[in-house]
Protein backbone atom coordinates (compact mmCIF):
# COMPACT_ATOMS: atom_id res chain seq x y z
CA UNK A 1 0.00 0.00 0.00
CA UNK A 2 1.39 3.40 -0.99
CA UNK A 3 1.93 6.17 1.52
CA UNK A 4 -0.66 8.25 -0.34
CA UNK A 5 -3.30 5.58 0.13
CA UNK A 6 -2.45 4.95 3.75
CA UNK A 7 -2.63 8.64 4.53
CA UNK A 8 -6.23 8.95 3.39
CA UNK A 9 -8.50 9.65 6.37
CA UNK A 10 -10.65 6.73 7.46
CA UNK A 11 -13.05 8.68 9.67
CA UNK A 12 -16.68 7.87 9.08
CA UNK A 13 -17.56 11.44 10.04
CA UNK A 14 -15.92 12.78 6.90
CA UNK A 15 -18.18 10.51 4.87
CA UNK A 16 -21.16 11.84 6.80
CA UNK A 17 -20.05 15.43 6.08
CA UNK A 18 -19.75 14.62 2.36
CA UNK A 19 -23.22 13.07 2.30
CA UNK A 20 -25.11 15.52 4.48
CA UNK A 21 -23.02 18.71 4.44
CA UNK A 22 -24.65 20.03 1.24
CA UNK A 23 -28.09 19.44 2.72
CA UNK A 24 -27.12 21.40 5.84
CA UNK A 25 -25.83 24.23 3.64
CA UNK A 26 -29.16 24.18 1.77
CA UNK A 27 -31.12 24.37 5.03
CA UNK A 28 -29.04 27.18 6.57
CA UNK A 29 -29.02 29.26 3.37
CA UNK A 30 -32.77 28.90 2.97
CA UNK A 31 -33.37 29.87 6.60
CA UNK A 32 -31.09 32.91 6.23
CA UNK A 33 -33.01 34.29 3.23
CA UNK A 34 -36.49 33.08 4.15
CA UNK A 35 -38.94 35.79 5.31
CA UNK A 36 -39.88 35.46 8.97
CA UNK A 37 -43.64 35.50 8.47
CA UNK A 38 -43.59 33.42 5.28
CA UNK A 39 -46.19 35.73 3.73
CA UNK A 40 -43.93 37.34 1.13
CA UNK A 41 -44.09 34.81 -1.71
CA UNK A 42 -41.47 36.61 -3.79
CA UNK A 43 -39.02 36.54 -0.88
CA UNK A 44 -39.93 32.90 -0.23
CA UNK A 45 -39.13 31.93 -3.82
CA UNK A 46 -35.88 33.91 -3.62
CA UNK A 47 -34.95 31.96 -0.47
CA UNK A 48 -35.59 28.65 -2.25
CA UNK A 49 -33.45 29.76 -5.21
CA UNK A 50 -30.64 30.91 -2.92
CA UNK A 51 -30.74 27.66 -0.95
CA UNK A 52 -30.80 25.57 -4.11
CA UNK A 53 -27.86 27.45 -5.60
CA UNK A 54 -25.86 26.94 -2.41
CA UNK A 55 -26.94 23.26 -2.44
CA UNK A 56 -25.51 22.76 -5.93
CA UNK A 57 -22.17 24.39 -5.12
CA UNK A 58 -21.91 22.51 -1.81
CA UNK A 59 -22.62 19.19 -3.56
CA UNK A 60 -19.85 19.84 -6.09
CA UNK A 61 -17.45 20.79 -3.27
CA UNK A 62 -18.42 17.59 -1.40
CA UNK A 63 -17.61 15.62 -4.56
CA UNK A 64 -14.15 17.20 -4.65
CA UNK A 65 -13.62 16.51 -0.94
CA UNK A 66 -14.55 12.88 -1.46
CA UNK A 67 -12.00 12.61 -4.27
CA UNK A 68 -9.06 14.39 -2.64
CA UNK A 69 -9.61 13.55 1.04
CA UNK A 70 -11.17 10.07 0.83
CA UNK A 71 -9.41 9.07 -2.39
CA UNK A 72 -12.52 8.03 -4.29
CA UNK A 73 -15.99 9.03 -5.45
CA UNK A 74 -18.56 6.27 -5.14
CA UNK A 75 -20.94 5.67 -8.06
CA UNK A 76 -23.84 6.46 -5.73
CA UNK A 77 -22.32 9.83 -4.80
CA UNK A 78 -21.81 10.59 -8.51
CA UNK A 79 -25.47 9.83 -9.15
CA UNK A 80 -26.72 11.80 -6.16
CA UNK A 81 -24.63 14.84 -7.12
CA UNK A 82 -25.74 14.67 -10.75
CA UNK A 83 -29.37 14.65 -9.64
CA UNK A 84 -28.79 17.54 -7.22
CA UNK A 85 -27.28 19.61 -10.04
CA UNK A 86 -29.95 18.57 -12.55
CA UNK A 87 -33.00 19.05 -10.36
CA UNK A 88 -31.44 22.09 -8.72
CA UNK A 89 -31.02 23.70 -12.13
CA UNK A 90 -34.68 22.96 -12.93
CA UNK A 91 -35.72 24.46 -9.59
CA UNK A 92 -33.79 27.65 -10.35
CA UNK A 93 -34.96 27.90 -13.97
CA UNK A 94 -38.66 27.30 -13.24
CA UNK A 95 -38.51 28.86 -9.75
CA UNK A 96 -40.41 25.84 -8.43
CA UNK A 97 -39.21 24.02 -5.31
CA UNK A 98 -41.01 20.81 -6.27
CA UNK A 99 -38.14 19.77 -8.52
CA UNK A 100 -35.64 19.71 -5.65
CA UNK A 101 -38.21 18.08 -3.36
CA UNK A 102 -38.72 15.18 -5.76
CA UNK A 103 -34.99 14.56 -6.18
CA UNK A 104 -34.68 12.36 -3.03
CA UNK A 105 -37.69 10.23 -3.99
CA UNK A 106 -36.18 9.57 -7.42
CA UNK A 107 -32.78 8.71 -5.89
CA UNK A 108 -34.41 6.34 -3.40
CA UNK A 109 -36.46 4.69 -6.15
CA UNK A 110 -33.41 4.16 -8.38
CA UNK A 111 -31.35 2.66 -5.55
CA UNK A 112 -34.24 0.50 -4.31
CA UNK A 113 -34.99 -0.98 -7.73
CA UNK A 114 -31.32 -1.56 -8.52
CA UNK A 115 -30.61 -3.24 -5.18
CA UNK A 116 -33.73 -5.42 -5.05
CA UNK A 117 -33.47 -6.53 -8.68
CA UNK A 118 -29.87 -7.47 -7.97
CA UNK A 119 -30.89 -9.47 -4.92
CA UNK A 120 -33.57 -11.27 -6.95
CA UNK A 121 -30.82 -12.28 -9.36
CA UNK A 122 -28.50 -13.33 -6.57
CA UNK A 123 -26.16 -10.36 -7.03
CA UNK A 124 -25.33 -7.78 -4.36
CA UNK A 125 -25.02 -4.41 -6.05
CA UNK A 126 -23.65 -2.96 -2.81
CA UNK A 127 -20.76 -5.42 -2.97
CA UNK A 128 -19.99 -4.22 -6.49
CA UNK A 129 -20.25 -0.54 -5.53
CA UNK A 130 -18.51 -0.66 -2.15
CA UNK A 131 -15.96 -3.29 -3.18
CA UNK A 132 -14.00 -4.34 -0.06
CA UNK A 133 -15.60 -1.80 2.28
CA UNK A 134 -16.81 -4.55 4.65
CA UNK A 135 -13.86 -6.90 4.82
CA UNK A 136 -14.75 -10.50 5.54
CA UNK A 137 -18.48 -10.13 4.89
CA UNK A 138 -19.73 -13.27 3.15
CA UNK A 139 -21.98 -13.36 0.09
CA UNK A 140 -25.11 -14.04 2.15
CA UNK A 141 -24.33 -11.01 4.29
CA UNK A 142 -23.90 -8.83 1.21
CA UNK A 143 -27.23 -10.02 -0.21
CA UNK A 144 -29.02 -9.35 3.08
CA UNK A 145 -27.44 -5.91 3.30
CA UNK A 146 -28.53 -5.07 -0.26
CA UNK A 147 -32.05 -6.34 0.43
CA UNK A 148 -32.36 -4.38 3.67
CA UNK A 149 -31.07 -1.15 2.13
CA UNK A 150 -33.39 -1.63 -0.85
CA UNK A 151 -36.41 -1.95 1.44
CA UNK A 152 -35.24 0.99 3.55
CA UNK A 153 -34.94 3.16 0.44
CA UNK A 154 -38.57 2.32 -0.39
CA UNK A 155 -39.61 3.50 3.08
CA UNK A 156 -37.63 6.73 2.68
CA UNK A 157 -39.08 7.34 -0.78
CA UNK A 158 -42.65 6.89 0.43
CA UNK A 159 -42.00 9.09 3.47
CA UNK A 160 -40.47 11.85 1.33
CA UNK A 161 -43.41 11.75 -1.07
CA UNK A 162 -45.94 11.96 1.76
CA UNK A 163 -44.12 14.95 3.25
CA UNK A 164 -44.09 16.77 -0.11
CA UNK A 165 -47.90 16.71 -0.15
CA UNK A 166 -48.59 17.25 3.55
CA UNK A 167 -46.14 19.84 4.93
CA UNK A 168 -44.66 23.18 3.92
CA UNK A 169 -41.36 23.43 2.07
CA UNK A 170 -39.63 24.72 5.21
CA UNK A 171 -40.93 21.80 7.27
CA UNK A 172 -39.97 19.33 4.55
CA UNK A 173 -36.45 20.74 4.48
CA UNK A 174 -36.16 20.54 8.27
CA UNK A 175 -37.38 16.92 8.17
CA UNK A 176 -34.51 16.02 5.83
CA UNK A 177 -32.12 16.87 8.67
CA UNK A 178 -34.06 16.10 11.83
CA UNK A 179 -36.01 13.02 10.68
CA UNK A 180 -34.29 11.39 7.71
CA UNK A 181 -30.77 11.70 9.11
CA UNK A 182 -31.57 10.08 12.51
CA UNK A 183 -33.61 7.36 10.76
CA UNK A 184 -30.69 6.58 8.48
CA UNK A 185 -28.23 6.34 11.37
CA UNK A 186 -30.66 4.19 13.36
CA UNK A 187 -31.18 1.85 10.42
CA UNK A 188 -27.43 1.65 9.79
CA UNK A 189 -26.72 0.64 13.38
CA UNK A 190 -29.42 -2.04 13.26
CA UNK A 191 -27.45 -3.73 10.47
CA UNK A 192 -24.31 -4.18 12.61
CA UNK A 193 -25.33 -7.45 14.35
CA UNK A 194 -26.22 -9.01 10.98
CA UNK A 195 -22.92 -7.86 9.46
CA UNK A 196 -20.97 -9.36 12.34
CA UNK A 197 -22.87 -12.66 12.11
CA UNK A 198 -21.85 -12.89 8.47
CA UNK A 199 -18.15 -12.39 8.98
CA UNK A 200 -17.50 -8.64 9.08
CA UNK A 201 -13.83 -8.50 10.04
CA UNK A 202 -13.65 -5.86 12.78
CA UNK A 203 -12.50 -5.96 16.38
CA UNK A 204 -15.74 -5.20 18.19
CA UNK A 205 -19.29 -3.92 17.79
CA UNK A 206 -18.26 -0.27 18.19
CA UNK A 207 -15.75 -0.58 15.38
CA UNK A 208 -18.32 -2.40 13.26
CA UNK A 209 -20.79 0.43 13.80
CA UNK A 210 -18.19 3.01 12.72
CA UNK A 211 -17.41 0.95 9.62
CA UNK A 212 -21.11 0.67 8.77
CA UNK A 213 -21.63 4.43 9.10
CA UNK A 214 -18.54 5.14 7.03
CA UNK A 215 -19.79 2.99 4.16
CA UNK A 216 -23.53 3.67 4.21
CA UNK A 217 -25.05 4.65 0.86
CA UNK A 218 -25.82 8.38 0.56
CA UNK A 219 -29.41 9.26 1.37
CA UNK A 220 -29.41 13.02 1.15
Amino acid sequence: MSSETSSKPKSGWLNVAVDYGPLLVFFLTYKWFSPEDGADMIAEVAAVIAGTTAFIFAAIIALAVSKFRLGKISPMLWLSTALIVGFGALTIYFQDERFIQWKPTIVYAIFAVALLVGVARGVSLLKVLLDAAFEGLDDTGWLKLSRNWGLFFIVLGVLNTVLIYTVSFETWLAMKLWLFLPLTFLFTFTQVPMLMRHGLAVGDEEEAAEEAVKNEPPTG
